[in-house]
């Protein structure tokens, strides 16, 4: 296993939902800075590290990747001892029965609802939604069930790294615990130039902490390292696979929150030509990530994603290339240091 494989399984095996990042990920996240680090946090979180390199860059570049995990809260406890839960980021319900959730103090639950034999045509028709489920604990009653959860507590899927075949890793949180693996391996490097990484919060509830970090920093350029949605399996053809896996880094031109500055866009791929790293593009506008926020921060930063394609985000099992993890990591070493540079 190589050291970014390691990096990435073991941030994923942390529980830190968005506005829940600073019991697990963000001290984990300071033990493993490298020697030359400095940092601090700010009000809602965001660890801002920075580094120095070897001299001051001619522009300012801020790297980020995020955090925080989807999951879930606690919304209510029955008189049963079952408990209601409501997501915390986009998680589609179909993904939800029948896991096995975990709580940080050990706490262990199942997600149930109606049973299918007892469901009528309508129901078995309909995609169950979260007000119809409950997470059974084993408590006998409401009173039980407090002795071990409070509304307002988080839960998590349970953490399940596992290597599957073709070079391919499968967890939850992979997105962004892939890209927080990246920017710790950068910042591990004997850098050329001065860097800011910010390993921000609040990504899958509106991209909040990459707000208020871009206002800190304020870079000229910035680079966002995260994962984006594959849809490389049967039933999807042509554009609609979006990216693939082991085809090397995602280089975004346009999502549903940014258009990506044209030249940045082509300056990405050109660099990878050149230094012989693998990457594609995606074939349909989806998704959004920190460069939302972060683009229309101050006057207007200058904003590029690099992204690695992963299947089944928000779900208890997303699945990415080694190989892909590694091609983002390199590409996002060459983009630093042209865009200090340029």
């Amino acid at each position: 296993m190589t050291e970014l494989t390691e990096l990435t399984r073991e941030l994923c095996m942390l529980h830190g939902t968005s506005g829940d990042e600073a019991e697990q990920v963000t001290p984990r996240i300071i033990e493993l800075l490298p020697d030359g680090c400095e940092y601090k946090t700010d009000a809602l979180g965001n660890l801002i590290v920075t580094k120095k390199g070897e001299k001051a860059p001619k522009n300012k570049v801020m790297l980020a990747a995020h955090q925080d995990e989807v999951g879930f809260i606690v919304t209510y406890i029955n008189a049963d001892g079952t408990l209601k839960i409501a997501p915390v980021g986009g998680i589609s319900p179909e993904v939800v029965p029948g896991r096995r959730l975990v709580f940080k103090n050990g706490t262990v639950g199942i997600v149930g609802g109606k049973a299918v034999h007892q469901q009528t045509d309508d129901e078995k028709a309909k995609l169950q939604k979260f007000s119809d489920m409950n997470m059974d604990i084993g408590a006998k009653n409401k009173e039980q069930a407090e002795k071990h959860v409070a509304v307002g507590d988080c839960a998590y899927f349970e953490p399940n790294y596992a290597e599957l075949g073709n070079g391919i890793i499968s967890a939850k949180a992979l997105d962004d615990r892939a890209g927080c693996a990246i920017m710790l391996r950068l910042l591990a490097k004997e850098l050329p130039y001065d860097v800011t990484c910010v390993f921000t919060v609040q990504e899958e509830i509106g991209t909040r902490g990459a707000k208020t970090a871009a206002y800190t920093v304020n870079p000229d350029y910035a680079l966002v390292l995260e994962t984006t949605t594959a849809c490389d399996f049967a039933g999807n053809e042509g554009e609609k696979r979006v990216c693939e896996l082991n085809r090397g880094c995602v280089i975004s031109y346009m999502d549903r929150a940014t258009i990506y500055p044209k030249e940045l866009y082509r300056l990405a791929f050109s660099k990878a030509e050149q230094k012989g790293i693998p990457c594609q593009t995606k074939t349909m506008v989806a998704g959004g990530n920190d460069s939302g926020a972060i683009h229309t921060a101050v006057g207007g930063i200058k904003t590029l994603a690099l992204s690695v394609p992963c299947r089944y985000l928000h779900s208890p099992c997303c699945a990415a290339s080694k190989s892909d993890i590694e091609a983002t990591e390199r590409l996002a070493y060459e983009m630093y240091v042209t865009l200090c540079e340029l």
